[in-house]
């Protein structure tokens, strides 16, 4: 049990014992104790996923002057612990986005078109790798990997395909995608511009969260402080160009698929929020012209209470950080607005079916916890990109939940639970534990530097793993209740045509393009990126003149460096 409670770092020194009221020592006396004589319980600890001590029972005694207005407010008034509107799911239901991106554009464009057409409400644009680390389909180093875990975009004659024929003024765009995340939003600008749309009306959602990278996905390509730059390029130009757009994505959801406690996702995630807060502080910008428009992503594991603890703290944490360190007056720059996706990490290749289940529970718990927008993971995941047919399945998930389960009825209907309240307050204490660690380090940038915030998810990655191999923790289909079974489903295949195919394209508009004029927006940010502009205006000079993603990239690597991790003890 001792790796069980490291795994539980900080919430597990915050679970405080009491003494038991009169009613229930009789309880325990008369009721209780009998029971346990004729039946023990199934085993000697019990704890939430992360590794948590739960009681056996909770009562008002574990909430001592528990006071609503501080501890909970209405729905829509701070501190949001019940949620940000005060109506929730009565008033309009979460944003549906599944989560798409595969193979060409051409692929892509067809199934968010196909989405669209089945009731998803939100577009989602996964990138393949070569993208996300910054190179071109034709590049050496993407062979084998051109639109296999996301759509390949090299250039803006991929973006114009990926987005051809979607009503960008009328529908949100999210986009996962980091180092080259200001290269691929002015792209998505330019192709709206090109469009008609207003960049004024337009919204969605650039990932851009360079900071979970070195802490989390490794997807990096610049050192942290040019990283942070670009970050900060796009926040400031996002609150004054495009206003509805959210320039970032504060993600705990990688910091939880590495291996990461509840509360490590939490106080990880909203530190890095606080460290993107003073950077863009530091550029000149006062807090409420941009914090408006931060928001945040969330992983939703299966632990349903432990999950809606940590979204009810979110809140109220953030909405605390906003207005007592920062002094943020605009009530919006106290919300703490989040997406949340269920666990890919939680996914089986054994039984996968089983993950239907899992994905359902655990959109489920983001439901209850009150999120602004959601997807559903498809039951093919842990073997592939998802098939059309397991994407529909994932959509409709959210659809009955929506509409068959009720529990958009009512906002926060597990408030006022002595458990959910209990966890809700362990949570928000642990969180701010690690907040005054980081702090005393000089920031996120130092202590992931140092290797703090990676050391501390390695520990509970390591914890869990030891806790399922003993057995206690289950995992149906793979370590109880297996079952010998072939490959029982129809996977979605991507092969070396999407490579050959992009590769042509890219050729063709090297060959079509003001090569001169190219080369001429390619100087003019190299020498930008020399000093201390905002180089979001020349990017988006570069795109319209064809330069790729890879030529941007690598004018940046010449400027800035590359970034390789140290080893931490």
């Amino acid at each position: 049990m001792d790796e069980n409670k490291k795994a539980g770092t900080g919430v597990a020194n915050g679970h405080s014992k009491r003494q038991p009221s009169a009613e229930e020592q009789r309880w325990q006396e008369q009721i209780l104790s009998p029971a346990l004589q004729r039946s023990l319980e199934r085993q000697k600890d019990f704890t939430t996923l992360s590794g948590v001590p739960i009681n056996r029972l909770y009562t008002p005694a574990d909430l001592p002057e528990f006071d609503y207005a501080q501890e909970l407010g209405d729905p829509g008034e701070y501190p949001y612990t019940r949620g940000i509107h005060p109506t929730m799911y009565r008033g309009k239901i979460w944003t549906m986005r599944q989560f798409s991106g595969f193979g060409s554009p051409e692929d892509t464009n067809q199934r968010l078109h196909y989405l669209l057409k089945q009731g998803q409400t939100g577009l989602s644009i996964a990138f393949d790798l070569p993208t996300l680390m910054g190179y071109d389909s034709d590049h050496p180093l993407a062979e084998g990997e051109v639109g296999r875990c996301g759509v390949s975009i090299s250039s803006l004659a991929d973006m114009e395909t990926l987005l051809a024929g979607l009503p960008l003024q009328e529908v949100t765009t999210s986009m996962t995608i980091n180092s080259p995340a200001a290269i691929i939003w002015a792209m998505y600008l330019v192709v709206a511009e090109k469009n008609g749309a207003d960049w004024k009306q337009i919204s969605g959602t650039t990932q851009n969260d360079i900071l979970k990278e070195y802490i989390a996905q490794k997807e990096y390509i610049y050192p942290p402080a040019p990283s942070m730059r670009l970050v900060v390029d796009t926040i400031t130009f996002g609150a004054r160009e495009v206003p509805r757009w959210n320039p970032i994505s504060i993600s705990g959801y990688h910091i939880r698929e590495a291996g990461s406690t509840a509360v490590q996702e939490l106080a990880f995630t909203l530190r890095d929020g606080i460290e993107y807060v003073e950077w863009v502080q530091r550029a000149g910008m006062t807090v409420d012209e941009f914090a408006p428009r931060l928001s945040f992503f969330f992983n939703a594991q299966g632990d349903l209470f432990e999950e809606v603890a940590k979204y009810r703290a979110a809140r109220k944490i953030w909405a605390r950080v906003m207005r007592e360190r920062f002094g943020a007056t605009n009530p919006r720059s106290w919300l703490c607005r989040f997406h949340s996706q269920t666990a890919g990490c939680s996914l089986t290749a054994q039984q996968p079916y089983n993950n239907v289940v899992r994905t359902t529970l655990q959109a489920l718990a983001a439901v209850l916890g009150g999120t602004q927008s959601l997807h559903t993971n498809s039951l093919d995941e842990a073997w592939a990109l998802p098939t059309e047919e397991a994407v529909t399945i994932a959509l409709r998930t959210q659809q009955v939940l929506a509409h068959e389960s009720g529990v958009t009825q009512t906002v926060d209907p597990l408030a006022g639970s002595y458990f959910i309240e209990k966890l809700t307050q362990e949570t928000e204490r642990a969180c701010y534990d690690y907040f005054h660690k980081i702090d005393s380090m000089g920031g996120m940038l130092p202590a992931l530097e140092c290797g703090y915030p990676q050391k501390e998810i390695h520990d509970a990655a390591y914890a869990y793993q030891q806790a399922i191999e003993r057995k206690e923790k289950i995992i149906v289909g793979v370590n109880e209740f297996v079952t010998e079974e072939d490959r029982p489903i129809k996977l979605l295949v991507i092969d070396d045509s999407v490579a050959r195919h992009q590769g042509k394209k890219l050729g063709e508009v090297r060959e079509k393009r003001d090569n001169a004029l190219v080369r001429q927006t390619l100087d003019s940010l190299e020498s930008a990126a020399a000093t201390d502009a905002s180089l979001m205006p020349y990017f988006l000079e570069c795109v319209r003149a064809y330069a790729t993603v890879g030529e941007m990239c690598d004018v940046l690597r010449k400027v800035f460096g590359t970034y390789e991790e140290p080893a931490f003890r």
